[in-house]
């Protein structure tokens, strides 16, 4: 274990000059900007056609998830039959031509395709995703891919801070038609930085031909044999169910709970953004010393924490801060799994694990929401955010038998290795 840890130290200052690091984290800058002026740009696009309707308006939201539950676990499937770099070229090639024929058609008046563009690129990237955690397994160390995942989260919790101020800013500024134009160029920059990533690797599972059922079927086998992956399914469930009680009512903790006017949930936003800004630097600092299922028991256990005190708190500052602690850890949760996948899962099923264990957080957070007016409603916001709490606790107990996984793992390996 002692050679592991030093070999894992003197791998780890080479990453930021590792091509498929460089390309990948590249890549996320431009599809990050691109996908925050799109999302922005059509919301307020959308409220200014119709007058801010909620049904035109949640449409947004349909178009942005329900292809990340629809077509998960098929593009996972994908992802592990096709080469991971040529798959995420094409995804930002044809998600650009969607935003490009979605302009052309803005430009003769049908503003009602601006929907087809976010169907479209959710339903790539659904394909594109997994291909980049299996491009991290195949061509990183595996002492350096937790660094390497917390730099990546850490790109997304700028955007969480930046990305509505850039996408507010191109849509007043120039308009739906511009800030379409800019995804689809931002889009096909990604592609190009991805051009950047070395030839595929021809794996072993190339050679054999089955077919796509049959693949399903493997994938779905291999997360029930080993029950590490099962019991972190168990968990996505869990998580999914208690942040899709809490994340439609959110605007409610500022205007009932603390009294305010609804325009001051961009406080409650912006801290936990600068939380998950300082969580991902420091579980980048920390990589190397933390095995990921305890960084993910550790940020579910605090964020229960901070669930339940947003939920009682009628103090701006007691709910300031339980947000930023809440963002704080949120790293460590997404980090923690993420890398605990890629340690845990083989790369020609890295794609299927991830389709399968990504719709049961994400089905699990689209029911929840859906029942969170009438849970509050019935009861109170207090009992639905306790509720949310009491979910996350649960979902803690589920995983915590992994807590020392990697010791026992590792003595498994030792021993087959002797026999």
């Amino acid at each position: 274990m002692e050679k592991n840890t030093a070999e894992s130290v003197k791998d780890s200052p080479s990453l930021f000059h590792s091509r498929v690091f460089q390309a990948i984290i590249m890549s996320g800058l431009f599809l990050q900007i691109g996908i925050w002026v799109r999302n922005f740009a059509v919301l307020l696009f959308v409220m200014e056609k119709t007058n801010g309707d909620p049904f035109a308006v949640s449409m947004i939201s349909v178009a942005e998830f329900a292809p990340m539950f629809i077509f998960s676990f098929i593009g996972g499937t994908f992802a592990d039959r096709w080469r991971p770099k040529r798959t995420m070229v094409w995804c930002d090639i044809l998600s650009a031509l969607s935003i490009f024929i979605v302009l052309i058609t803005l430009h003769f008046g049908n503003w009602h395709t601006v929907f087809f563009a976010m169907l479209i690129s959710a339903i790539l990237s659904q394909f594109s995703q997994p291909s980049g955690l299996k491009l991290f397994k195949l061509h990183l160390p595996e002492g350096q891919i937790q660094s390497a995942m917390s730099v990546y989260q850490t790109l997304f919790a700028v955007f969480m801070v930046f990305g509505p101020i850039l996408g507010t800013f191109a849509f007043q500024s120039f308009g739906i038609e511009i800030s379409i134009a800019v995804t689809g160029a931002a889009f096909l920059l990604s592609a190009a930085s991805l051009a950047f990533l070395p030839k595929d690797r021809v794996l072993e599972g190339d050679a054999a031909p089955t077919t796509l059922w049959e693949e399903m079927k493997a994938g779905v086998a291999y997360v029930l044999k080993k029950r590490e992956l099962s019991l972190l399914g168990f968990c996505f469930l869990a998580a999914g169910l208690g942040l899709g009680f809490i994340q439609p009512l959110s605007i409610f903790l500022v205007t009932e709970q603390l009294g305010l006017a609804k325009e001051n949930l961009q406080w409650l936003l912006t801290v936990n953004g600068v939380g998950m800004i300082i969580g991902g630097g420091v579980v980048m600092a920390f990589a190397r010393n933390a095995a990921p299922q305890k960084l993910l028991i550790y940020g579910m256990f605090i964020n229960a924490i901070g669930i339940a005190v947003m939920g009682f708190s009628t103090n701006l500052w007691l709910t300031l801060g339980a947000e930023f602690i809440n963002g704080l850890m949120l790293p460590c949760i997404q980090i923690g799994i993420n890398t605990f996948i890629m340690q845990k899962t083989e790369a020609d099923f890295i794609g299927r694990v991830n389709g399968i264990l990504m719709p049961l957080f994400t089905g699990g957070m689209v029911l929840t929401m859906s029942a969170a007016g009438i849970m509050k409603r019935e009861f109170s916001l207090v009992f639905t955010f306790e509720t949310a709490a009491i979910l996350f606790i649960i979902g803690v107990l589920v995983i915590l038998p992994l807590y020392n996984l990697k010791t026992e793992t590792q003595a498994t390996e030792q021993l087959q290795l002797e026999d």
